[in-house]
């Protein structure tokens, strides 16, 4: 590497040094002349090869790898002081539920963290047409039902939530055994989780929520495996008037996996009345193998959101139109039923 030669400075730099110099001297000494500084070579000895790490110690600069600890120790400390502020909130009991008992901040922080493993590792989700769903306003959500257990309503939450762009939460519709068995009610209210009644969906619409609705219901989720994909009939079409009356769209959801992950190939009907539940499963693995038999197949779910249907243009006497409600309840059955064969038509397999 080729030596480097040291520049002097100007003259008139190098006059005020001389002179600050001559300042310092003690008053006895006398004056000298200043002379230019010599110009002389200063060799430069070549930087010897190093790793990133101590190149940026010898600059003064802190290393890629500190950085990183860094950043990672100021990230869990931003979580930790989060989790205590959250458990001062509970404590105190600063925190706010609406009036059907939807507690926001529990949802997003718990038990959307709770369900997400699942909807992500699990049963490894696509959503398609999320676009659909408007970013403001009220919108109902209809979509076919089934799985033995209703874990396709959770799914559905979490995809609502973490892919709409405008981060909206899906309030579902859900029946009565649910808020009769004990815990579930509590968490199914937190969640945000309503009755299936005309007065709470019309309510829950009208304030500009998103509304999710099965109209199935048990007919849908304990259905034989034989009749998997064969949406069953959609009650009186009480969604539709309930859409018709708050002027809001209505979406067809249609959701392929969640079929597959209980194989219902029996039903204990005199164990299912004593126990007082519509239906008692038999699977393959329940209840042969226990609580084993219990966990769900891992199957690869899509959950498609078709164009929404407008209720806005209709006059205000059309929710009482039987026959328009007729139309309307098949033109969505007929929607979600088509997406659901077009689905399974794309799909390479029921795992993958």
């Amino acid at each position: 590497m080729a030596d480097a030669k040291v520049i002097p400075f100007d003259d008139d730099r190098s006059r005020g040094s001389a002179q600050r110099s001559a300042r310092r001297r003690p008053a006895g000494g006398g004056r000298r002349k200043a002379e230019p500084a010599a110009v002389r070579e200063v060799p430069v000895s070549p930087v010897p090869a190093q790793g990133p790490v101590r190149a940026a110690e010898s600059i003064g600069q802190e290393p890629p790898a500190a950085k990183e600890r860094v950043g990672v120790s100021a990230g869990w400390e931003r979580r930790i002081a989060g989790g205590l502020a959250f458990l001062r909130r509970r404590v105190t009991g600063d925190y706010e539920v609406d009036e059907f008992g939807y507690d926001k901040e529990l949802t997003d922080q718990v038990l959307m963290s709770l369900v997400r493993p699942l909807y992500e590792n699990y049963f490894r989700v696509e959503v398609k047409g999320i676009e659909n769903i408007p970013s403001d306003g009220g919108a109902l959500v209809v979509s076919n039902h089934s799985g033995t257990l209703p874990l396709d309503g959770l799914m559905m939450q979490v995809a609502v939530h973490d892919n709409h762009p405008a981060g909206r939460h899906l309030r579902l519709l859900a029946a009565d055994l649910v808020f009769m068995l004990p815990v579930v009610n509590e968490l199914a209210r937190k969640a945000g989780h309503t009755l299936a009644c005309t007065e709470d969906a019309e309510r829950l619409l009208q304030r500009g929520e998103v509304v999710g609705v099965m109209p199935e219901g048990f007919k849908g989720i304990g259905k034989p495996f034989s009749d998997r994909y064969k949406l069953q009939r959609f009650g009186r079409g009480g969604f539709v008037s309930t859409a018709l009356r708050a002027g809001v769209p209505i979406v067809p959801c249609s959701i392929v996996g969640a079929e597959e992950i209980y194989p219902m190939i029996g039903n204990a009907k005199t164990l299912a009345r004593l126990l007082g539940f519509p239906y008692f499963p038999i699977t393959p693995t329940f209840p042969w193998l226990g609580p084993l038999g219990a966990v769900p197949l891992p199957t690869k779910w899509t959950i498609q959101f078709g164009e929404p249907i407008p209720t806005d243009g209709y006059p205000p006497e059309a929710a009482e139109d039987p026959m328009l409600m007729f139309n309307l309840t098949d033109q969505v059955r007929e929607q979600i039923q088509h997406t659901l064969y077009k689905l399974l038509v794309q799909r390479r397999s029921v795992f993958f």
